[in-house]
């Protein structure tokens, strides 16, 4: 019997890592000498999903007194430096979904994300992940982010599939696939993620 899905893109945070919490604190911590406050709320609210070089003008409209985005590049690689280094303790892929990437054989598998490979590949690596993705698709590999298609055509480009299953958590995720013209579930967290994409595949068989 012919599956419905051939292939499986997932978005990687919020998806396959629980990772947004520790962006939001790597860049609160970043930009607090600058005296710019970034909460919690702001946070989950504005820029979950948008690729962090995207971020600077919004994060810039934070500053108490007006602020030019170029201002914060120097922040931008201070962040990044600052979540390689967490990322890795915080161990932000359950166990749950490692199995959950182990056990889809029957799939070719890849990542989505707009966060650069090198924040994303040592995570999939030490998770166990990495060896199971038949491709990956970062930020720098693309000219136009979500919630553009690019990321997720070239993807299904790489992978040579013609009916992905897109997995994703963000509004602009979620609009860069169905705007590729696949299928997309949105999860509402990283820790659901095996539960339901386990259940939209057995349910498409």
């Amino acid at each position: 019997m012919t599956r419905h899905y051939d292939a499986i893109l997932f978005d990687f945070d919020g998806v396959l890592a629980d990772t947004e919490p520790i962006h939001w604190a790597c860049w609160a911590e970043t930009l607090a000498p600058l005296g710019i406050e970034l909460t919690w709320d702001t946070y989950r609210s504005n820029c979950v999903g948008v690729a962090d070089r995207n971020m600077l003008a919004f994060l810039a409209s934070l500053a108490r007194q007006p602020l030019d985005p170029e201002t914060l590049r120097p922040q931008y690689a201070g962040k990044k430096d600052l979540f390689r280094r967490r990322i890795l303790e915080a161990k932000p892929c359950a166990s749950a979904t490692v199995e959950m990437i182990q056990s889809l054989t029957e799939y070719r598998l890849a990542v989505v994300t707009s966060s650069g490979r090198q924040e994303v590949e040592p995570v999939l690596e030490y998770a166990g992940i990495h060896a199971c993705l038949d491709a990956a698709v970062y930020g720098e590999d693309v000219k136009r982010h979500k919630p553009d298609p690019e990321p997720y055509l070239l993807a299904a480009s790489r992978l040579g599939c013609q009916r992905p299953l897109v997995v994703e958590d963000s509004a602009a995720g979620v609009a860069s696939g169905t705007a590729a013209g696949f299928d997309v579930i949105q999860v509402p967290s990283a820790a659901q993620t095996p539960e339901l994409v386990l259940k939209k595949i057995l349910r498409s068989s």
